[in-house]
């Protein structure tokens, strides 16, 4: 993000679509991280960790 564009950052460039875009793809980027996060812990005993 560093990156200049005459004396901007390319940042300071990018169009309202782009950064909505960019905000949508992360939420669901992070929604799918805690799904499978969700998944994977979804039939454990709390507090007994890992079955081995």
């Amino acid at each position: 993000m560093t990156h200049r564009i005459g004396n901007k950052d390319v940042a300071q460039m990018r169009s309202k679509e782009e950064k909505k875009r960019t905000r949508a793809f992360n939420k669901a980027m992070e929604a799918e991280k805690q799904a499978i996060a969700r998944a994977k812990y979804r039939n454990e005993i709390k507090g007994y960790g890992m079955p081995a």
